[in-house]
């Protein structure tokens, strides 16, 4: 897959604005146009390869919606009409035969409404004295019956194609018949993490050295996300082994992401050799955390080269590693939702760069929607994400933020449903 060639900080130094970046990415790359069949139990969260259209009418028989007494006709009853009951229709037992003036049947939540009638009576409404039944409260006209038709028509389409899967869809498909389905092959993920300083963690530390978070943070994040990372390494910051581990993690995987080494120090090695082993396309995001963030494609297979620091890896990944990944899956592109709220106490920070601020939502006593921001916003301090509901849209010129002060902020939930 041929993504870009290389560039030297074509947008200068204050990089690549975020919803440009996004849309740069989007447009170099096409979903991989994979797919396999999957039991129903074992789709939630997967993306459907085509639309799922349902083979027959759901229910398929017209329902009742309540306990009571199906009755014969259409009409809407007087007080004191009376009936004959002349059996019993209950859910996967119906009653066998139609109804004629002047008959009804007992009838139970779910079961089929015999022919000849159209209306269920609600049983608190009636008295029944032997085999006869009579209408002893007034009764509205809702006739208490669910159409065969009502949560499916044969050929209607359930869920379209490109849609991931969620609760409902798979409650819905199983109502309908669905046993299995087509869903695209998810992308998969090769993790490069980079450091002369990084241990392992539970490992004691030498003088200047720091316990590796960064995979289980984006590995966490990433499952999360409904992905998983299928190959990782984690190298020193020399051109070799650095060199190597790009290589066969593109040979491996549908995508190589890493962390650190694609800003311009002394040993950040990463960009020079996606340059060498392919091309990078962009490097720097005009973004607070994030601008060292650079994307392009080794030996043909897409790069992401998410920045070092922990929060600033995370929130880059979602802006712009899981927009990708979406489209590699054949999947509708979604980002996190977003909403108006205000800040609950005053935010000191200079103006320059578009912010991403971490903060929960708070919920005052007349309903209004309030950020708290707690602590510091330091892109190496993991703690900022704890309990983080928000990301809160900053805009560059902005500088201290006074109490009250109305934002965007972005939804850090997914549905449930």
């Amino acid at each position: 897959m041929a993504i870009g060639s290389a560039m030297t900080e074509p947008y200068g130094r204050e990089g690549l604005p975020l919803a440009q970046a996004r849309a740069q990415i989007l447009e170099a790359l096409q979903p991989l146009g994979q797919w396999e069949e999957l039991p129903l139990g074992q789709a939630l969260g997967r993306t459907t390869a085509a639309a799922v259209l349902a083979a027959a009418a759901v229910p398929g028989f017209r329902a009742s919606i309540m306990d009571g007494y199906a009755i014969a006709g259409a009409v809407q009853p007087e007080l004191g009409a009376c009936w004959r009951l002349v059996g019993v229709s209950a859910a996967g037992a119906p009653h066998g035969r139609s109804l004629v003036p002047g008959e009804a049947v007992r009838i139970l939540t779910g079961a089929a409404v015999p022919e000849g009638s159209e209306r269920v009576l609600p049983q608190e409404l009636v008295a029944v004295a032997g085999d006869e039944l009579e209408l002893v409260k007034p009764c509205g006209p809702n006739p208490w019956i669910r159409q065969p038709e009502e949560e499916a028509a044969p050929g209607q389409q359930l869920v379209p194609a490109g849609q991931r899967l969620g609760v409902a869809d798979l409650g819905r498909l199983a109502s309908c018949g669905v046993q299995q389905l087509a869903v695209t092959r998810r992308p998969q993920l090769g993790l490069l993490i980079s450091g002369d300083e990084l241990l392992p963690p539970g490992v004691e530390r030498g003088p200047g050295q720091i316990w590796e978070s960064n995979s289980t943070l984006l590995r966490a994040l990433l499952a999360r996300l409904g992905y998983e990372v299928y190959q990782q390494r984690v190298v020193v910051d020399e051109p070799d082994p650095l060199r190597a581990a790009l290589q066969e993690l593109a040979d491996a995987c549908d995508v190589v992401v890493s962390t650190g080494g694609v800003s311009a120090g002394d040993s950040d090695w990463i960009r020079p050799l996606v340059d060498e082993l392919g091309a990078v396309s962009f490097w720097k995001l005009f973004l607070k955390p994030g601008r060292p963030f650079a994307w392009g494609q080794v030996a043909g297979v897409p790069f992401f080269g998410l920045p070092g620091n922990p929060v600033a890896a995370a929130i880059t990944a979602l802006q712009l590693l899981w927009p990708a990944l979406q489209r590699l899956e054949g999947a509708e592109i979604q980002v996190l939702p977003r909403l108006k709220v205000q800040l609950e106490e005053p935010m000191r920070r200079g103006a320059g760069r578009p912010e991403l601020a971490r903060a929960q939502l708070v919920v005052a006593g007349d309903g209004t929607l309030l950020a708290r921001v707690a602590g510091s916003q330091a892109s190496s301090r993991i703690g900022s994400l704890q309990g983080a509901d928000l990301l809160l849209e900053i805009p560059a010129e902005l500088g201290a933020l006074e109490a009250g002060t109305e934002l965007w902020a972005q939804l850090l939930r997914l549905p449930l449903l």
